[in-house]
């Protein structure tokens, strides 16, 4: 077993040290005028797709880019929303409606009422969240199970079908928290929030001795049906949803878990600078795989600021895309070919929203290159006369008569930003009056107060409260303005709660930061919008003049959420760190 190890290390060591070397193959940087015309390319590549969607198959599901046709494939949601789910008799995954339908209502309707914005449709009067709360509220069934880990299909008339298979994967049981936690809080109903909390408490509960989870479980049982841990097919957004969890809710609950899953994956899974999968109990490789999927991992770990292994994993799996052109779904690393049966690229997203992530942190235009060939590679391989294709051998660039709606959800949308911010960002995302959280799906969801800040005491200047008539209200004079947002007290989530009620266990304030119970402290703006976590420091008030002292930092991995492009710190911390914790591969192979 060493031995194998010691040879499937020499393996990543030769394909990584080809990725590191893209001066071989690659074209000059792209440069602002460029990047303006790739922008705009990237515009009329969604236009080409989304007209064609219209013209074509519209109200149909998704496209059929090739013979300029419609098709059902997700239970007919465009015709159903126009005639609401009250007749709708049909059998649909939880996960996928979820993360699709249900989260592209919340965010257009959260787009269509704001007016901070400037996007606000002056007729729109909630019919989106509206159909929102209907569509939930029939997928809740799904979630009556001894474990609170949900079913992974729920008819949207009838509800659960008695002879339903009670298996499902960690991410359909995981990845629920973000649409669900949104609708709690726009009409002030706990329920969605509780449910889908419940499944990821229900999921971790039944981790292994070494913080890893499978990839597929028993919903009434709680037994572990496949005991492959990775990062990629079946297991992927369950980790995104913990961090991103916290991001927009400020749930701490949410990064404990996050920190102890992360930490685990970091040990046990990476062989720098790939991820295999190993059985859960024991660590032993089961599977050398990379697939496509996992290339959404490098994104995550720019939100969690562990940005050094986010480039090095980045540059393996985008060498995989320049040999071929496209991720194909599996390579093998033990032989280096493209998996057998996974030779397909169904035009994914992920690789492209790390390539944003890593351009936003680091401003390095080596990701403006990657998404420069990312574009040739679609215009050029994937391009139909109504839309794009999927290509269905990554070896042979044979085209297939589908369309994925991720397409436009997000992989022309990370590609649109990615050069928008180069040449100087103009949208909502970079410039907008809230921080956002991207759903898996891409959707927009922005941390308001009434989203992020709903747990807060109401006596805190600020906070979001909900009145008697449940409309919003802010208790802000001007003279606590700067107060308000020069206090460095702490981010935390765990404080006395207003109106919203939670099945929420009561912590000890005491034994997590020493703040009395039922007092918030005051939060810097970062704070305020969930997008900032720090480790504890000694607090001074507003009105001392003592010099700051510098933050400490915790060490193995430890999550700091970081908003601006200058990571040179936390370069220099984090890649210290991964030296000093990072695991031999001997270690987890023998």
């Amino acid at each position: 077993m060493e031995a194998a190890g010691r040879k499937l290390g020499l393996i990543f060591l030769l394909l990584f040290f080809h990725s590191l070397h893209p001066d071989l193959t690659l074209a000059d940087s792209v440069t602002p005028d460029e990047a303006k015309l790739l922008r705009d390319e990237v515009r009329e590549m969604f236009y080409h797709a989304f007209n064609g969607y219209m013209d074509n198959a519209f109200p149909l599901d998704e496209l059929r880019p090739m013979s300029c046709a419609g098709e059902d494939t997700l239970g007919g949601y465009a015709l159903t929303l126009a005639t609401e789910f009250q007749v709708s008799n049909k059998t649909v995954s939880l996960f996928e409606t979820t993360i699709r339908v249900l989260g592209g209502l919340l965010s257009a309707h959260l787009i269509a009422s704001d007016y901070a914005t400037g996007m606000r449709v002056p007729s729109y009067d909630n019919q989106l969240l509206n159909l929102a709360e209907d569509l939930g509220r029939r997928l809740l069934p799904a979630f009556d199970t001894p474990t609170g880990i949900p079913f992974g299909s729920v008819n949207l008339l009838h509800g659960v079908d008695k002879h339903e298979s009670k298996i499902t994967s960690t991410a359909g049981g995981g990845t629920l928290t973000l649409e669900f936690g949104v609708l709690s809080r726009l009409i002030n109903d706990p329920i969605f929030e509780q449910v889908t909390k419940n499944a990821v408490r229900g999921l971790w509960a039944r981790r292994s001795k070494l913080n890893l989870v499978g990839a597929h479980i028993n919903v009434f049982t709680g037994e572990w049906t496949q005991k492959d841990a990775g990062i990629g097919t079946s297991i992927d957004s369950f980790y995104e949803y913990l961090l991103k969890a916290y991001l927009l809710f400020g749930d701490e609950e949410y990064l404990y878990i996050f920190q102890e899953a992360y930490a685990a994956a970091m040990h046990y899974l990476y062989h720098d600078p790939w991820y295999v999968e190993v059985n859960m109990d024991s660590a032993a490789i089961v599977w050398p795989l990379f697939n496509s999927l996992q290339a959404f991992w490098p994104g995550l770990q720019v939100l969690a600021g562990d940005i050094d292994p986010a480039i090095r994993t980045h540059a393996a799996f985008l060498s995989v895309w320049r040999r071929y052109g496209f991720t194909p779904e599996g390579f093998n690393l033990a032989s280096l070919t493209v998996q057998h049966g996974q030779k397909s690229y169904p035009l994914r997203p992920e690789l492209i929203e790390s390539t944003y992530w890593l351009y936003k942190a680091t401003r390095d235009p080596r990701y403006l290159d990657a998404g420069r060939d990312m574009i040739a590679s679609l215009q050029y391989g994937t391009r139909c006369p109504c839309g794009y294709c999927h290509i269905s051998d990554v070896e042979h660039h044979n085209q297939d008569d589908h369309m994925e709606s991720f397409f436009l959800a997000e992989t022309v949308k990370y590609l649109w930003l990615l050069f928008d911010l180069a040449v100087g960002p103009d949208n909502l995302v970079e410039n907008g009056p809230y921080k956002y959280v991207f759903s898996t799906e891409g959707h927009l969801l922005p941390a308001t107060p009434q989203i992020s800040l709903v747990r807060e005491h109401c006596l805190y200047h600020g906070a979001y409260c909900r009145s008697e008539d449940l409309r919003q209200s802010y208790r802000v004079s001007e003279a606590d303005n700067d107060k308000q947002e020069s206090n460095n007290s702490r981010f935390h989530a765990g404080w006395t709660k207003a109106r919203y009620s939670s099945d929420l266990p009561t912590f000890d304030p005491t034994a997590i930061t020493g703040l009395i119970k039922g007092v918030c402290p005051g939060l810097t703006h970062g704070q305020k919008f969930g997008i900032l976590y720090v480790y504890p420091t000694e607090e001074h008030h507003a009105h001392e003049t003592e010099k700051p002292k510098e933050p400490t930092h915790e060490q193995s991995h430890s999550v700091v959420v970081l908003t601006e492009p200058n990571f040179d710190h936390a370069l220099t911390d984090y890649s210290n760190d991964h030296n000093d914790n990072q695991t031999h591969k001997s270690d987890v192979t023998s």
